[in-house]
């Protein structure tokens, strides 16, 4: 008798723990369930462009088919833009288009605003531009020539400086400085019909300030920031986008959509020409920290 008194405290001492517990449980998933808040779509979702260059002279802009276009909603975590099936995604709703097309051409771009639970609201606007610039015939055989690359064996063929700068007065890579990184197996092919082909490389890495990557690429996917803020070798695959030629102001840019870019991933898609001849190109941009990054590219491959 005692040894069965002994066995029911044991057995209802259980019990009262597995209840306590279980209750436990119950009220941590309680908490969990209403932790995220209610999910609401973007509402308000406005869309507004500025084409460059429009004045009372110039209703449809300078002709260089510039186009700045704002976004806003309530309740938005990030943005997308989408124009002729390429997107770009815009964190704080702004975005630079460049369009190519001679003459005067409507186009519509749609915003996405994205919110709690991946929820999304949109809305589109129409803009009439005009574009008279037609790139030189020997600057669009040579990009047409070949792949290119960054120019790893040559002194500053990536450096950083201000953002009007010449060339990059703060610091400039050393040949083969950054060859522990996933930027120079890479190459770009740049398609006389107007795609631009990223092919990544056997390593299937590319490199990049961690800010814009995360924001534009897909999240950290698994890496660790460096003491520079930067992923070393952020897997990514080889994509397709478009490229085009603008000279806002009489300088000749080139401009990709989507994620395009070369070398080092900054967050912008629209790369000056200081220098330039068959085989080498010496090439500006601004990144999302304001900074000018300074890329030297050949097709000597």
């Amino acid at each position: 008798m005692k040894k069965f008194d002994t066995l029911f405290k044991i057995f209802l001492a259980s019990f009262t723990i597995f209840v306590f517990v279980g209750c436990e449980i119950d009220s941590f998933a309680e908490e969990d369930e209403y932790s995220f808040g209610d999910i609401i779509a973007p509402t308000n979702v406005q869309i507004s462009a500025t084409v460059v260059g429009k004045d009372t002279d110039n209703p449809n802009g300078d002709g260089s088919g510039v186009v700045n276009f704002s976004g806003s909603a309530d309740n938005a975590i990030t943005y997308k833009f989408v124009h002729d099936g390429t997107e770009m995604l815009s964190p704080d709703g702004n975005v630079e288009m460049t369009f190519s097309k001679l003459g005067l051409n409507t186009y519509t771009v749609t915003i996405v605003a994205i919110g709690k639970g991946g929820t999304t609201s949109s809305q589109a606007v129409s803009v009439d531009v005009l574009v008279t610039y037609s790139p030189p015939e020997e600057l669009v055989n040579a990009l047409t020539t070949g792949k290119w690359r960054v120019k790893a064996e040559e002194w500053r063929h990536m450096g950083v400086g201000p953002n009007d700068a010449p060339e990059p007065w703060w610091w400039g890579a050393n040949p083969y400085d950054k060859a522990s990184t996933g930027m120079y197996d890479d190459r770009y092919t740049f398609h006389a019909d107007g795609k631009f082909s990223f092919d990544v490389g056997p390593d299937g890495e590319i490199f990049g300030k961690a800010d814009p990557m995360e924001a534009d690429l897909g999240g950290d996917r698994g890496q660790t920031r460096n003491s520079d803020n930067e992923f070393t070798n952020y897997p990514y695959d080889s994509f397709d986008s478009n490229w085009s030629i603008s000279a806002p102001g009489g300088v000749e840019t080139i401009n990709f959509s989507g994620v395009g870019f070369m070398g080092f991933y900054v967050g912008s898609h629209d790369y000056v020409i200081l220098a330039r001849s068959s085989n080498r190109m010496i090439l500006r941009t601004v990144g999302s920290g304001g900074l000018g990054w300074f890329w030297i590219i050949t097709n000597d491959n």
